[in-house]
């Protein structure tokens, strides 16, 4: 697992004092992509870390810094990259043994940096949820996490939005995600590589039966990966708009960074009127149309002719609504 990866990259710097990406990564059996990663996040985290170029240059704690990491517990350990996340390590039954590694963290630090860490602290917050939205009520993902921890297959009954909707499964988890307040599990099986949202796991039982993680499988890679395609499959049209200056402006708070993106990017020179030209991907004109109905009259579509004529109906339809006395 990633967590005790990083674990293990701080305890061999401490006991070889300096080691390249390439010592790391042979050490530890993963690529030198994966220790620049592991690196800057260690960084992140408020580890003393940093590199030296040149022949014999390497990676190095800095000022002697030495981990007391020899007294923590299994689960500390394990959680010891979740502390900056404690709503998710909570969510994942962690919470506890979060608490307690950075007490142990701290007491580990030189005065200075335990200032340094406390300042922090004091002064960043995450709260991964959007505005106006609430996290995924997720039931199983106690159970989830643990499957994953634990190298565990699951069988799980599943709902999810195409016929038939609910379906039984028997996966491999491999890594869960959290996006935007929603948990997502990774899991191979049968029909290959999945991603399913937790919270709609209605039943999961955790098998005896082990598993071999794939060699060489990134989570976080193959999320980008996952998310590329997840938009290029979901935009399977496109639509040509005029678009007034104001409206122009507020895309990219109006809009999913996809959409608004891909207007900056077509947008013509502006006619006469300060109006411009763009084309964004839409899913369908279902799901186009309440979007473009958030920019009122400051909004054309021009093409495709199915989605102007919703529009026309849309718009009919709200006319003789509002025509009706109160």
């Amino acid at each position: 697992m990633r967590a005790s990866r990083l674990v293990s990259i701080l305890l061999l710097l401490q006991n070889r004092d300096r080691m390249t990406a390439r010592e790391l990564a042979d050490a530890l059996e993963v690529s030198v992509r994966t220790i620049y990663r592991d690196v800057e996040s260690l960084g992140a985290a408020g580890v003393p870390l940093y590199g030296e170029p040149g022949h014999d240059g390497g990676y190095r704690l800095l000022g002697g810094f030495r981990t007391r990491l020899t007294g923590l517990t299994a689960d500390e350990a394990d959680s010891l990259f979740l502390t900056g996340l404690p709503t998710a390590a909570a969510d994942l039954g962690r919470g506890a043994a979060v608490t307690a590694v950075q007490l142990k963290l701290m007491a580990s630090l030189p005065a200075e940096l335990r200032d340094r860490a406390g300042r922090i602290a004091e002064r960043f917050h995450l709260d991964a949820p959007a505005w106006y939205r609430e996290g995924d009520r997720a039931p199983r993902l106690g159970e989830v996490a643990e499957a994953v921890w634990n190298d565990r297959a699951v069988r799980m009954r599943y709902l999810r939005w195409a016929e038939p909707r609910e379906i039984t499964r028997v996966v491999e988890p491999y890594g869960l995600v959290l996006k935007a307040g929603h948990w997502y599990l990774v899991a191979g099986g049968a029909e290959g590589l999945r991603t399913y949202r937790v919270s709609r796991i209605v039943d999961l039982h955790v098998l005896d039966e082990r598993f071999e993680r794939p060699e060489g499988f990134d989570l976080a890679d193959h999320w980008q990966n996952y998310l590329r395609f997840f938009d290029a499959r979901r935009h399977r049209g496109e639509a040509t708009l005029r678009l007034s200056p104001g409206a122009f402006h507020q895309l990219p708070h109006l809009w999913e960074s996809a959409m608004a993106d891909a207007a900056r990017r077509t947008a013509t020179r502006p006619d006469a009127d300060g109006w411009v030209r763009v084309t964004i991907p839409i899913e369908s004109v279902e799901q186009a149309l309440p979007e473009l109905l958030r920019l009122g009259a400051d909004a054309e579509i021009l093409a495709p002719a199915g989605l102007r004529a919703h529009m026309t109906r849309t718009l009919d339809a709200l006319a003789r609504v509002y025509r009706r006395p109160v």
